[in-house]
Order: structure tokens, then C-alpha cells, then sequence
């Protein structure tokens, strides 16, 4: 993603946007932890160092999608979760970069028993 200033460019990479991302998941109630999309994801991440795990960004011009892979916490309501999970993403997202994000996709890739409880 690029902006044109009457001083120079300004980039931002998907990278940094994975960033903010990630961070907002971390903030949902309800959330484990981000996962990877499948194993072969997995072990490319791991021998590549990294660090988003969970988080894919697509920038098409000014359009900007996300996809998150996450692991819910069993017992909460996984559609609540869910859409809380992308209003985060998409306002902290917005609020950053000041440019509208199209889709933020939740998978949920599992789910985690926390309390022995049961």
C-alpha cells in the first residue's frame, strides 16, 4: 500500500499491517491464539522466522484484506467471538492507516479447553 505526499512516498507492508492485526486478536475476549492456515503454512513459517502466524494481509491497491487463523476458547459463542474479532481487526486496522479495510475473514481453526472442569 502506497500514499503520494507532496514530500515523497509513503509504503506501508503487509507486514506491518499483520502487526497491527495480530495484536488486535490478542485483545478479543474469547481468543486463544493465532494459528496457521495448515501444516505445510506452518512449517514454511517456522523455517522462514515468521512472526504472524495466523495473520495473511492482501493489499490490491487501496483495498486491504485479511484473513485470520485463530483458536477459540471452547465454551464461548463462536459466532460472538468471531465478529468481535473482526470489528477489532478492521477499526484498530482503519484507525492506524486511516484507509478502509474490505474484508476481515475469521477462520476458526480450533478450539481450546482451558479449565479442567468439565
Amino acid at each position: 500500500m502506497a500514499d503520494n505526499t507532496a514530500l515523497g512516498q509513503i509504503e506501508i507492508s503487509p507486514t506491518a499491517i499483520a502487526t497491527i492485526a495480530a495484536q488486535s486478536v490478542t485483545q478479543a475476549y474469547g481468543v486463544v491464539g493465532l494459528a496457521t492456515k495448515n501444516l505445510a503454512d506452518s512449517v514454511a513459517r517456522a523455517l522462514s522466522g515468521g512472526t504472524h502466524r495466523g495473520v495473511i494481509v492482501t493489499v490490491n491497491g487501496d483495498r486491504i484484506e485479511i484473513d485470520l487463523y485463530v483458536i477459540i476458547e471452547y465454551g464461548t459463542r463462536i459466532a460472538s467471538v468471531a465478529a468481535s474479532v473482526q470489528n477489532l481487526v478492521r477499526f484498530n486496522v482503519e484507525k492506524a492507516l486511516g484507509v478502509p479495510v474490505t474484508a476481515v475473514n475469521v477462520h476458526v481453526q480450533a478450539l481450546r479447553v482451558s479449565s479442567t472442569d468439565l
